[in-house]
């Protein structure tokens, strides 16, 4: 058996009820995230059924959402203010999922939002379009945040060469805009959309309201890891100073205490299917869907908002074995929008397709030639998932007759 890089299991099962496979990793503290970390996967049980869809199922039958949603409207009236000061913020990029969150929250729950968004690296041109739908068409307020693209471009290049993660530093300001804007207009709640076990973090994280402070607060902002260097390397090697990182650095956790800063979930209150906030986006914020596929996937309004989004994706298959439209079938089988049928001809037609369309944008943005694109690709690609035949990078996994049916070992 080959070694595998960062941890992965050895062998790779597939959900026998989702397409989703155990090299799925949990998310992590990403202003922590160092080169070689090894990671945490999702959690397969002895039926060989993945805890993302064994929560699916606790959604439907053991979670009384009658009460779950007693508790938000309670939440709400906890927090919100008549003299017409902003009492929630909701952070995102007018995508389907904070469109949804923040309208039904303003809209239905009677609260007064302020939307914050921490910019893409390059709007795409329906990104920029449904962004100005959510504000426009949707009757929200919002501040835009665009960090130094000076220093935010060298973090995306060194998060793309060290860690093959070149959305972390947009991760990274996405994760704590939220809390650090909350503090500085002293609003005491903020709502994320859903929690990322939804989708196959440890499932206990699933019956708490409230983000884990991990996620978004630190102790020393020197310790902080970005694109694999620690601010402290990249200041000593390059002109770059303290003060430019301020926007990347999470507030200490004894701040936002004071300040009574509290960050939840809103899929723990109301039960989240993707597809249904797009319908609900459609609706009410207008946001529009692509007029062509995603390549990678057969979806055409999921994270569209951002040209490198495509290779986060493509990063993810190369480290992980899983594409897009893997992450995209998976939760669409749990949500019984397609069949596992359907999911698996779906993985098979377009998980391992190139993004080409942004291809020379993204080479732009990270001053990277394709030949030098392709052999950082490659130094990031487990043995126990990938081998050359003929001079082309093969997955093993794919080249089984049909590997989504049975837990075989690759």
């Amino acid at each position: 058996m080959t070694k595998a890089l960062f941890g992965l299991p050895e062998q790779v099962v597939f959900c026998k009820r989702c397409v989703i496979s155990n090299q799925r990793p949990n998310s992590t503290v990403e202003f922590k995230n160092v080169k070689d970390e090894e990671k945490a996967t999702i959690n397969f049980d002895e039926d060989e059924i993945c805890d993302a869809c064994r929560y699916q199922d606790s959604k439907a039958l053991n979670i009384d959402w009658d009460k779950r949603e007693d508790a938000l409207k309670s939440l709400c009236d906890l927090h919100r203010n008549n003299n017409g000061d902003y009492d929630v913020i909701v952070p995102g990029s007018g995508g389907k999922d904070s469109a949804y969150a923040s309208h039904v929250l303003k809209y239905k729950y009677g609260m007064n939002p302020l939307t914050v968004t921490w910019a893409p690296h390059k709007y795409t041109e329906i990104g920029w379009k449904n962004f100005e739908n959510w504000i426009h068409e949707g009757g929200l307020d919002n501040i835009l945040f665009t960090p130094n693209g000076k220093l935010h471009r060298y973090l995306t290049k060194e998060a793309f060469t060290n860690l093959l993660h070149p959305f972390q530093p947009f991760i990274v300001g996405q994760r704590i805009i939220g809390p650090m804007m909350a503090a500085k207009f002293n609003v005491k709640l903020v709502f994320y959309g859903e929690n990322q076990a939804e989708y196959g973090n440890n499932v206990d994280e699933n019956y708490t309201p409230t983000m884990d402070k991990k996620f978004f607060s630190v102790d020393d902002p020197m310790d902080i890891m970005l694109g694999g260097k620690s601010i402290r390397d990249i200041i000593s090697e390059t002109d770059f100073k303290l003060n430019d990182f301020k926007p990347y650095i999470p507030p200490k956790a004894e701040y936002l205490e004071s300040k009574g800063v509290e960050v939840h979930y809103l899929g723990y209150y109301l039960p989240w299917d993707p597809q249904e906030c797009y319908y609900y986006a459609t609706e009410n914020t207008g946001f529009q869907s692509n007029s062509e596929r995603t390549e990678g996937t057969y979806s055409k309004y999921s994270s569209i908002d951002d040209k490198i989004d495509m290779f986060h994706y493509l990063t993810t298959l190369v480290k992980f074995g899983i594409g897009r439209a893997t992450y995209d079938a998976a939760q669409e089988i749990r949500n019984n929008k397609i069949t596992r049928e359907e999911g698996v001809q779906l993985v098979r037609k377009f998980d391992q397709e190139f993004p080409n369309k942004y291809f020379k944008d993204f080479l732009e943005y990270i001053s990277l030639s394709e030949s030098e694109f392709h052999n950082i690709l490659d130094q990031f690609r487990s043995p126990h998932l990938w081998e050359k035949i003929d001079g082309e990078w093969v997955l093993k996994h794919a080249g089984q007759k049909d590997p989504w049916r049975s837990s075989d070992i690759v």
